[in-house]
């Protein structure tokens, strides 16, 4: 008897935890990330009518206003970063950098640009972006911005255009492409004319490793006499519009530097248009889709959440906040 009643009261509460799970799971469900197709067909249903909405674009201004304050805090200045400032790296817990007068010099003094930005194009490096045509979309942008030094020669001018206004250059390619310069500076500097008289934006202080090839990359171009201008990221700003971003449902170790530089863009520009955001290996065509447009070396798994990432864009897309063009530019011939 006493054995029967233990094995009821034990099919009692499983069975009470059962119904609790059910429950939970009613009210709270189980997010599921729509599969590549999923998404795929999401986008071939919009196609590419997409209508401008300025609520939209005023409250994601004053959301990343209010979160992040792109305007004053984007990027380090003498203004937001006085000496003795302590900036946390936001890619790694316990570390920081004081700024001392070695580093204080280096930073501008203010954000040197004319704000609000009007008509901005983000360009990301997806191979959507290959056979585009959407050169001549991206450069009649008042403000054009780059992602990671990506190649800009003849072959590529037609899908991706050539004017620049700020590029950003992650530490990994100065140590991958450039020996972290330290041998020598020449190719870097030469490398660095395609962009022309540009903002430089560097993420210096997002993790120490990347903090002495940043610099060497600023004394590099100062030294040319170049007629480019190192910005350093604002790690503060950084780590908030991360925080921003996970609030809303990337769940990424970091986020893309592309999500960095629309995010940007939502703080400052009018009007907003991503190119290069595509991070599936299949198109709208059904063709398979290189992962940069210059090449198919896939990033290191689980560091970026792309497909979130892109879902988020997407929504935007929807609500008229920014266009996202995710198929070739079409002209007209009478253009």
């Amino acid at each position: 008897i006493m054995m029967f009643l233990r094995c009821h009261r034990s099919k009692s509460v499983w069975a009470a935890l059962c119904v609790l799970v059910l429950c939970w799971l009613y009210i709270f469900p189980v997010y599921r990330m729509p599969s590549d197709k999923e998404i795929v067909d999401e986008v071939l249903r919009q196609g590419q009518t997409w209508r401008r909405n300025q609520t939209g674009i005023d409250l994601y201004r004053k959301l990343l206003t209010e979160c992040c304050d792109p305007k004053r805090m984007f990027a380090v200045t003498k203004e937001n970063s006085p000496l003795g400032k302590v900036l946390w790296y936001d890619g790694e817990l316990y570390h920081y950098h004081t700024v001392n007068n070695e580093t204080y010099p280096f930073f501008v003094q203010d954000i040197p640009l004319q704000l609000p930005l009007k008509k901005c194009s983000v360009v990301g490096n997806g191979g959507m972006l290959k056979n585009s045509a959407c050169g001549r979309d991206i450069d009649q942008a008042d403000f054009v911005m780059r992602c990671n030094l990506p190649p800009l020669s003849k072959e590529y001018v037609n899908d991706v255009g050539t004017r620049t206004h700020l590029v950003t250059a992650n530490p990994s390619i100065i140590e991958k492409s450039f020996q972290n310069l330290l041998w020598s500076r020449k190719a870097f500097v030469e490398s660095m004319k395609a962009y022309g008289s540009s903002y430089i934006y560097m993420p210096a202080f997002s993790m120490k490793p990347g903090t002495d090839p940043s610099l060497r990359a600023y004394h590099a171009l100062a030294d040319s006499a170049s007629n480019q201008t190192v910005l350093f990221a604002n790690p503060d700003f950084l780590k908030k519009v991360g925080h921003f971003w996970k609030r809303r449902g990337v769940h990424g170790k970091r986020l893309s530097t592309g999500l960095f530089l629309v995010s940007l863009a939502l703080g400052l520009c009018d009007e907003v248009t991503a190119y290069g955001f595509w991070p599936f290996a299949t198109g709208l065509d059904e063709q398979p889709v290189s992962h940069h447009y210059y090449d198919n070396v896939l990033p290191s798994s689980g560091f970026h959440a792309m497909p979130e990432e892109f879902l988020q864009l997407w929504q935007l897309h929807k609500s008229g906040t920014l266009r996202v063009r995710v198929g070739p530019c079409v002209h007209h011939v009478d253009e």
